[in-house]
């Protein structure tokens, strides 16, 4: 489980973003399945897929310019900036006032 700050959509596809020299870049890169899980205004989402690596630099400043605060660390043409979208994903929401509802895309 590791915290991700950076979640974006970009032609149509749930994005996160990360450092390849960081530990989770390695363990996603042997093993692309994952789980998200976030709580807001009373609500959870558990959100699971398989994240697939964009190596296009239109995809990698997208996600910068929504995120201007990692320009200090991150630039699209570093070499160490990579984003991911997930695939055959699965996006479960529920409250304790509303019917549960689930999304695949």
């Amino acid at each position: 489980m590791r915290p991700f700050g950076t979640i974006d959509v970009f032609e149509d596809r749930l994005y996160i973003q990360m450092g390849k020299v960081k530990n989770v870049s390695k363990q996603i890169e042997k093993n692309p399945k994952v789980e998200l899980c976030a709580f807001r205004d009373g609500r959870w989402l558990r959100l699971s897929g398989e994240l697939v690596r964009d190596e296009r630099v239109e995809a990698k400043k997208h996600m910068l310019d929504a995120y201007p605060n990692l320009r200090s660390m991150y630039d699209e043409n570093d070499g160490n900036t990579e984003v991911l979208y997930f695939k055959n994903a699965r996006a479960d929401f529920c409250s304790f006032t509303e019917p549960p509802r689930t999304v695949e895309f």
